[in-house]
């Protein structure tokens, strides 16, 4: 509980009467939130306090902005500020540059592999220092706050001109870690891999712990990985995101942890078992999103692990965005290897994933929340506009997976402490004012993967750096985000 001891005072908005659930895990409390400017002047009984404004949130929750800690949002916050997919949710922080793949520091050598489409068309990529990257984005005056991962693909694509099929040289890593180290100084978070991607899978190890180590210079950075494998040897790949952190002596996180294909089901025990032990010597952390379904680009080997797929969009052929794998190859009359080939470049939506895992991953302490969503492409999965509102409508008060104040902190007060996000993502005095106000009987995802872009249901305010940003259910003109540099 953060609550003040000041019992008087005047502040221009008060938010009175709610359920306040700060971000730490604790018991939620019945009380009130001062907001002065963009900080949190107090919290708790505030009875005698005076306010320019007031919101009444009785029967509601007041929580930490939610920080989305795994996006791929590097250019959405600069095409659409607004960002409604994420503030209708209460979002407040987005992390991009995962997976390998950041916007910046990039100006292609060439054509970029497919996957960078992940993020947007190639001539999208201009931003050849984290410091232009960020000017972009502050011109752009956001709603919603961004910090990014330097990736380590993006890293490839320019010191090795696009040659992935190999090692880097010692030149070539050489260069790469000239340019993580500009990026680290002009504020990036740390590095991400994508070392399940073919751009970053002739990378060995050694390759990323030399890169890793440049973060030793500086405090709070880290190093995410979509890991090696996620399928049969995802212990080893478990073993090797640790091993890189180790090395590093920085955090090491795994991101969307899951165990993919029916073969693996069941096999968080054996992940969760071996993040637990390496928790005991060297800092770790892991997210997740709440569906049973990932989303990425569309490749045959992934479409042989999964239950059903849909396309989420296709550069050749826009109009079947949202249609099942298995329907195109039935209308074209031909096998799915052959529709996969005449889509190209494309994504699509797996399923390949077991509910049970899900549920247990999200259970786990350190799990923290992140939506991996795509605002690139045509269909997205409803994870981009859905993610937070699902955990707290189903797996909160409908199954009970985890409780309330568990929830909110793996979405706010343990996201910050893991990305170093000093001042947020727990409600107390001196804090940024990062609010969200949702109603907990009713807050539940809309989004689905036949209509995914529809708003969530229950969200009633969200505040950033004091100011509204959403409000009576609707978006508002408010855009008080910007760049989060390393040491905010």
């Amino acid at each position: 509980m953060s609550e003040t001891s000041q019992k008087t005072g005047r502040c221009h908005l008060l938010i009175q009467g709610g359920r306040i659930v700060d971000g730490t895990g604790g018991p939620g409390y019945t009380g009130d939130l001062a907001i002065e400017g963009d900080h949190i002047a107090a919290v708790g009984d505030l009875s005698e306090w005076r306010a320019d404004e007031t919101i009444d949130a009785a029967g509601l929750v007041v929580a930490p902005g939610f920080i989305d800690v795994h996006t791929h949002d590097d250019l959405a916050v600069i095409d659409d500020p607004g960002h409604e997919a994420k503030v209708s949710q209460g979002v407040t922080t987005v992390i991009g540059g995962n997976c390998g793949v950041s916007l910046a520091p990039l100006v292609p050598p060439g054509k970029l592999h497919q996957l960078f489409g992940l993020l947007g068309d190639d001539d999208r990529f201009r931003y050849p220092t984290m410091a232009s990257y960020r000017d972009a984005v502050d011109r752009a005056r956001p709603a919603v706050n961004i910090a990014l991962f330097v990736g380590h693909t993006t890293l490839r694509a320019e010191a090795m001109e696009g040659d992935f099929e190999r090692p880097a040289t010692e030149a070539e890593r050489t260069a790469m870690a000239e340019r993580l180290r500009q990026a680290m100084g002009e504020g990036a978070l740390g590095l991400s891999t994508g070392l399940d991607y073919p751009p970053a899978r002739q990378a060995p190890t050694d390759e990323i712990i030399a890169l890793a180590r440049e973060l030793k210079a500086y405090p709070d950075a880290v190093y995410v990985s979509h890991i090696r494998d996620e399928g049969e040897h995802v212990l080893d790949a478990v073993d090797e995101t640790f091993e890189i952190g180790r090395a590093a002596s920085r955090m090491a996180v795994v991101s969307h942890h899951k165990c993919a294909g029916k073969a693996n089901f069941g096999r968080s025990r054996e992940t969760l078992a071996r993040i637990e032990q390496a928790s005991q010597d060297q800092p770790v952390g892991l997210d997740l999103y709440p569906y049973r379904a990932s989303s990425t680009v569309l490749a045959m080997e992934r479409v042989k692990g999964a239950d059903s797929v849909i396309v989420t969009g296709s550069q050749r052929h826009p109009e079947i965005a949202g249609w099942r794998l298995d329907d195109i190859a039935h209308s074209w009359q031909c096998s799915e290897e052959e529709a996969v080939e005449r889509l190209q470049p494309a994504g699509a939506v797996y399923f390949s994933m077991d509910e049970a895992d899900v549920e247990r991953i999200m259970a786990y302490p350190r799990t923290m929340i992140g939506s991996d969503g795509l605002p690139s492409m045509d269909h997205p999965h409803p994870r981009l506009w859905g993610t937070f509102p699902r955990v707290l409508g189903q797996y909160v008060r409908e199954r009970g997976i985890i409780r309330l104040e568990q929830a909110i902190h793996k979405m706010t007060g343990l996201s910050a402490e893991t990305f170093g996000l000093h001042g947020r993502g727990v409600l107390a005095p001196g804090n940024v004012a990062d609010v969200v106000v949702f109603d907990p009987d009713t807050i539940t995802d809309r989004a689905t993967f036949e209509s995914p872009r529809q708003r969530s249901e229950g969200i009633v305010s969200v505040l950033v750096a004091g100011r509204s940003v959403w409000e009576a259910r609707e978006p508002t003109t408010e855009r008080p985000g910007g760049f989060l540099s390393r040491s905010h």
